[in-house]
């Protein structure tokens, strides 16, 4: 699937790389230091998840998709002993679906959906206003979100491996299936 976003991936990344922005290509993927959800500590994801697979997810408290924290939450608890990690991206972007403070939305989703992946500061992640991070997501994977809940797969090596829609549920067997592939792939 990627393989025909390839040429789209190349422009983008050049139009983001000419705009200030990390580089548009995959080694530049995860070079960013990014706040923590209701915490002024950063993390740098090349540092923090060097060698682990990732499913970056913008996520939202009150979306139709919003049900789908249980099954993120139960991916991670499955795999994260063999160097996986959900890193879930409140967002606001869609509907207004996320209005809330990040303390609210912390407490949201510990209290409501037991949340104990990594999740990170309420982001931009479409359009021209999109963080800094989701326009390279954006540029590498050739594709933008286009609702809450919308997922791209990195592999160990911080390569793009695909991106899934909202409506596929965090235990779709294509998704778990390219997660133990990953996994598999490369181990650390």
């Amino acid at each position: 699937m990627l393989k025909r976003w390839r040429w789209l991936s190349l422009l983008l990344g050049i139009a983001v790389a000419g705009s200030g922005v990390a580089r548009g290509d995959a080694e530049g993927l995860l070079n960013f230091d990014l706040r923590k959800l209701a915490d002024d500590s950063e993390v740098n994801l090349g540092e923090e998840y060097s060698g682990q697979v990732l499913l970056v997810v913008n996520t939202a408290s009150r979306c139709a998709f919003t049900k789908q924290y249980d099954g993120l939450e139960a991916l991670y608890a499955e795999y994260k002993d063999q160097g996986f990690a959900v890193l879930g991206f409140p967002s606001n972007d869609f509907g207004g679906q996320e209005p809330g403070t990040e303390d609210q939305i912390q407490d949201f989703c510990r209290t409501t959906y037991g949340v104990e992946f990594p999740m990170f500061a309420k982001s931009r992640v479409k359009g021209a206003d999109a963080d800094p991070f989701w326009q390279n997501l954006v540029a590498v994977s050739g594709t933008s979100p286009k609702w809450n809940f919308y997922k791209y797969l990195i592999g160990r090596d911080g390569q793009m491996i695909d991106t899934y829609s909202s409506m596929t549920s965090p235990d779709s067997d294509r998704l778990r299936a390219d997660i133990e592939k990953a996994l598999a792939d490369n181990k650390k």
